[in-house]
């Protein structure tokens, strides 16, 4: 079946729910699923609403323009998607390869319901992953002949060649600049190590064994100007003891990071992600 799924955000108001619902009854539609939040510190009021597209009786254009003009007295905010229009996501890679493959083989298993018309890396190192996979492979690294804005322009020109919607970093160890993430705000999933106490540099992992730590984790979020301080996507952690090697502590992160970086990109291709401020609100 073939759904459309609008996000709605806006102030919290009394007859939201009865006066959305009635604006797809009349427009003959099968709501097949209906999801709300209500922030009460923020007064924001948050709803999923899932659609049987099989009742559209007008065209795209003209159901958007419609409930645009519906959400104007209701302060609302809104994005739709269609089932039928898969999100083309770009991956960005450096050395790593554990996220890129686990997203490759979720892909290809359909169990992330994209394309992937191309990987991008400051390394040529995973070029043979995309070979593998029959992924386009494309080497844009920062040296004499490119600083890191002329690097970034060729990469725009890429994502926008290829009509790209998403873009994940799946350990792509650069930092982006702002006009980039600010470009392609709401569009840029990033995943790194989480530990508590959090610890920086080359060697986390090392550090992490020099402090003894006991729980480790991996973040995925939305990525800014800010440093890995983007709206929180997904998180998970594992406890670790003392008998964890440096080594061990990098495989169990290396899990970690895979399942979140995951479930974190399966929530936005369902679109089950709202953005609010810095933060978010997913829906199950």
């Amino acid at each position: 079946m073939e759904t459309i799924t609008f996000l709605i955000q806006a102030p919290d108001q009394k007859g939201l729910v009865s006066r959305i619902s009635t604006f797809f009854y009349k427009r003959g539609f099968n709501i097949l699923n209906c999801r709300e939040h209500v922030d009460l510190l923020a007064n924001q009021y948050f709803m999923r609403v899932h659609l049987d597209m099989g009742d559209l009786g007008t065209s795209r254009k003209e159901l958007e323009v419609e409930f645009d003009d519906f959400c104007k007295d209701l302060q609302l905010q809104w994005s739709v998607h269609y089932s039928n229009q898969p999100t083309r996501v770009a991956l960005m890679v450096t050395k790593a390869p554990h996220c890129l493959y686990d997203i490759l083989v979720r892909q290809e298993q359909n169990e992330l319901k994209c394309d992937i018309p191309m990987i991008i890396s400051n390394h040529p190192d995973l070029e043979p992953i995309a070979d593998k996979f029959r992924v386009p492979f494309y080497c844009i690294s920062i040296n004499g002949q490119r600083d890191k804005k002329t690097q970034e322009n060729e990469i725009r020109e890429l994502l926008k060649k290829q009509h790209i919607d998403l873009i994940v970093l799946a350990r792509y160890m650069q930092i982006l600049s702002k006009p980039f993430t600010e470009e392609y705000f709401g569009k840029i999933i990033n995943i790194h190590h989480a530990f508590l106490p959090a610890f920086k540099g080359a060697n986390p992992y090392r550090n992490a064994y020099n402090r003894g730590v006991k729980m480790i984790g991996a973040t995925a979020h939305y990525a800014t100007a800010e440093l890995d301080a983007g709206p929180i996507i997904e998180q998970d952690v594992q406890r670790v003891n003392h008998q964890h090697t440096p080594e061990h502590l990098a495989q169990i992160g290396a899990d970690i990071e895979r399942i979140v970086l995951a479930r974190a990109l399966k929530a936005h291709l369902e679109s089950r992600i709202i953005v609010h401020g810095n933060k978010t609100v997913v829906f199950a």
